[in-house]
């Protein structure tokens, strides 16, 4: 018996295209893919050309209808964005298959765009297409772009103020702005007499400043509000918001009295005390017995004490004799002794009276730094006037001749060797004094002597100073070194204007 092979089934046969009379397999529109994209254009009604609005001052680009959002280049969000920037017809079952970036210029101000759609057509048959679209970037500033640069709108403001004679305390905040950039969200910032007001263009970021500062520095702050508009219909209401900030009154190297109340809580330490530092609290340092204590913002304004007296009434001595004073116990009930402080009898003589013999004798925390010779600055309590209402309770006998404050050297060899700087914020200046680079110098001087106050500061090399040093300039003063600055590079852009900062370690 012979095995016979079953016949193969025969495949579908071609039809003709209608159009064209190519032979094509069977479709519902009986047209050749050709003759099929000149009859329909499934494109039909798709812009071909969007304008898309971008801020060059923020880099972001707007989604309507008030949106502003960041995006990189080729990057989803732009893909996404780009996308709802196309607007196709109602009446039209668009399906979206593909996108995709084409590769432009970065300066060409054009994003290419490869879009892959279907589209059902005659009878039933689907259509896919290929095509580009092309989007204009045009320049729009964006609403917080325009307030920064109109530096007239703003919806709150801080106002920091401190009522001192010396800006140490603000020197030292404005470090702290700058390392923490809580300064890049301010519209404007404006210094005036005792103080400096940052404007911002929502609430939200000026009670975020009041939040570092209160953080940051003892103080104390009020908030308050004016209504500006009213909307009946809406409901909705536009206010400016104002924030008093108060700094204590209190600056580095300051002689205060305490009252006897506070001297007590503090561990029973001597009314008459010196500022070492002002951080989040006020450092205390007592020159009789190194005993140290810290107030802060809240235990000041219970019990406020003022300043005795100003950086400018501090006289320079000489020291004449000085004998270094060991194992000396605190009393029972008494706070902490620093340890970074050496207690001394010194023997003193203003330098402007060195025809005469007078001197005065007086303890003081300088012991490690002082020796016989070196200049020094106090205040002079037996020769002043001073009317505080603490000072002038005290028994006369408790109330030292002379303060001393610190170590003095000599201002012009320091600039001189200086081969750092620190970064400012850009602010409107107004009623500005001519002690203020005095000022100045003396906060730079604070930060070489106190490696503490210095930890939360950044400090930059100066490449544009060269250090003069010799043998001769060596007088003992402080310095900062290599290893605590940092390298600051500038980038300029092509129109050589300044573009942003690196900090690198």
């Amino acid at each position: 018996m012979e095995y016979l092979q079953a016949p193969a089934v025969s495949s579908q046969g071609n039809i003709l295209c209608c159009t064209c009379g190519v032979p094509i397999p069977p479709n519902p529109a009986n047209m050749c893919v050709a003759c099929l994209r000149t009859q329909v254009d499934i494109s039909e009604g798709i812009p071909k050309q969007v304008t898309v609005h971008f801020c060059k001052q923020c880099e972001r680009y707007l989604q309507p209808p008030a949106t502003w959002v960041q995006c990189a280049l080729e990057s989803r969000e732009l893909l996404a964005l780009c996308l709802k920037k196309i607007k196709t017809p109602l009446s039209s079952q668009v399906r979206l298959i593909d996108a995709g970036f084409l590769w432009t210029e970065p300066h060409s101000k054009r994003i290419k765009m490869k879009v892959t759609i279907q589209k059902e057509v005659l009878n039933g048959a689907i259509l896919q297409q290929v095509f580009v679209v092309e989007f204009i970037i045009q320049y729009q500033m964006c609403d917080d772009c325009h307030r920064v640069e109109a530096k007239d709108f703003w919806k709150a403001v801080v106002q920091v103020r401190q009522k001192t004679v010396h800006k140490k305390t603000f020197y030292y905040l404005e470090q702290l702005i700058l390392r923490h950039k809580l300064h890049q969200n301010a519209l404007n910032i404006k210094e005036i007499h005792e103080g400096i007001d940052f404007y911002y263009g929502s609430k939200q970021h000026a009670q975020k400043m009041v939040d570092f500062l209160q953080c940051t520095v003892p103080c104390r702050s009020k908030a308050s509000q004016r209504l500006i508009s009213h909307d009946i219909h809406s409901n909705t209401y536009n206010y400016k918001s104002a924030f008093s900030v108060e700094i204590v009154p209190v600056c580095k190297d300051n002689v205060v009295c305490l009252s006897p109340r506070l001297a007590q809580s503090l561990g029973n330490m001597g009314q008459v005390c010196v500022c070492v530092r002002v951080t989040s609290t006020i450092h205390l340092i007592d020159p009789n017995t190194l005993q140290i204590a810290e107030v802060d913002g809240n235990t000041y304004w219970r019990n406020p004490f003022n300043s005795l007296c100003s950086p400018r009434q501090m006289e320079e001595f000489i020291v004449m004799d000085l004998d270094i004073i060991r194992d000396q116990k605190l009393g029972a009930g008494a706070g902490i002794r620093s340890n970074k402080h050496t207690l001394a009898e010194v023997w003193v003589q203003k330098t402007s009276e060195m025809d005469t013999s007078q001197q005065y004798h007086c303890r003081t925390f300088l012991g490690h730094l002082l020796n016989i010779g070196d200049l020094v600055l106090g205040f002079d309590f037996a020769n002043s006037n001073v009317n505080d209402e603490y000072l002038n309770k005290m028994n006369p006998h408790h109330i030292p001749d002379v303060v001393l404050i610190k170590k003095s050297y000599d201002r012009t060899r320091r600039v001189k060797r200086r081969n750092w700087k620190l970064q400012e914020m850009a602010r409107d200046r107004e009623g500005m004094d001519t002690d203020d680079e005095r000022q100045y110098q003396d906060f730079l001087e604070d930060l070489e002597e106190d490696e503490s106050l210095r930890k939360n500061v950044n400090i930059y090399k100066d490449a544009l100073k060269i250090p003069v040093e010799s043998d001769t300039d060596d007088d003992g003063a402080p310095r900062i070194s290599l290893a605590e600055m940092l390298e600051e590079l500038s980038l300029t852009d092509a129109t050589g204007g300044e573009g942003a900062n690196m900090m690198t370690d």
